[in-house]
């Protein structure tokens, strides 16, 4: 039995040496500021969640991630477990409590409770025509208006690590998480990524929520932001390629596994962010998968990944 159950992903904790351009490429990405303090920035989506994006002022750096606990009950728990800090009143906007501890590569994991929640922001879309139901949008011609995407939340961080299945027993181990897709390479045994969900029982959820490739080192691939549609990846992919300040990584494409359309880019100092729209949805009963490297590290459309995204790691 895992420790606790997590519930969801709840935010990426990185450090910037400018705030102003952390800010610049967030809000061109598709965030919104919710607080800014002389130390520290925090982004919102669209979605109630107070803040989804955390920057640190100092050196760059990529510090860990945060997750939400069912309860604050939950906290004590975890608060008891070896390596675990006590039960923290947090000290930054939106308040709440957390428990700190070190995974395997000792990256800071903070499981979070009672953080503020806000009205969530107005987002309006059009219904979408297809060829099953063509009349959806009847009489009314379809429009958008440029800029950036609209990111809902976060959905997931994938880290690389040298020692991928140990990381990965930890999370499924003591935060509860559950296996999607198990990736090998050659032999079976020979396990080098590992797509992980959150155990919700009967409810639906993400197909992953955690993906974790070996790597020779230990590190950031990247952090997930869920947006309002596949139009809404476009959108963002059209005003950060005119914009012209932000390196592209890779995209547009429609992953195999978990099945999103997504689209990379790197914030000023190469920690790369993706946007995404619709993904695969599981319950505990869909189980988990081996798959072969062959099979499932492609797309079902799309590029495959340029050389300078494929073992990306940002420290």
């Amino acid at each position: 039995m895992p420790v606790i159950k997590v519930r969801d992903l709840a935010f990426g904790r990185l450090r910037s040496p400018d705030l102003d351009a952390q800010e610049e490429f967030l809000t061109a990405f598709g965030m919104t500021r919710v607080e800014r303090t002389p130390t520290a920035l925090y982004m919102r989506g669209s979605d109630p969640a107070h803040h989804i994006h955390v920057t640190e002022k100092g050196d760059p750096g990529f510090i860990g991630f945060a997750w939400q606990a069912a309860s604050e009950d939950d906290l004590r728990t975890l608060s008891r477990h070896p390596g675990a800090s006590g039960i923290e009143t947090i000290d930054e906007p939106g308040g709440g409590k957390r428990v700190r501890i070190a995974e395997p590569n000792g990256y800071t994991i903070e499981v979070v409770f009672g953080i503020a929640t806000l009205p969530p922001l107005p987002v309006t879309r059009q219904a979408i025509n297809s060829g099953a139901e063509p009349l959806k949008r009847a009489g009314e011609v379809i429009r958008f208006a440029p800029g950036p995407s609209t990111v809902k939340r976060i959905g997931h961080a994938v880290l690389g690590s040298p020692r991928n299945t140990e990381t990965v027993a930890w999370f499924r181990d003591t935060l509860g998480l559950i296996c999607s897709d198990d990736v090998y390479a050659g032999e079976p045994s020979n396990i080098i990524g590992q797509f992980s969900r959150v155990d919700a029982g009967e409810e639906y959820v993400d197909h992953h929520a955690f993906f974790c490739m070996r790597n020779e080192r230990a590190g950031l691939n990247h952090f997930s932001f869920e947006v309002q549609d596949i139009d809404d990846v476009f959108i963002g992919h059209e005003h950060l390629r005119n914009l012209g300040k932000a390196e592209h990584m890779w995209g547009i494409g429609r992953h195999l596994l978990g099945s999103q359309v997504y689209d990379y880019w790197a914030d000023p100092w190469g920690r790369v962010h993706e946007h995404w729209a619709d993904t695969d949805r599981l319950n505990a009963a869909n189980g988990g998968n081996l798959v072969s490297a062959e099979e499932g590290l492609r797309s079902q459309w799309g590029d495959r990944p340029p050389a300078k995204f494929i073992g990306h790691i940002s420290v």
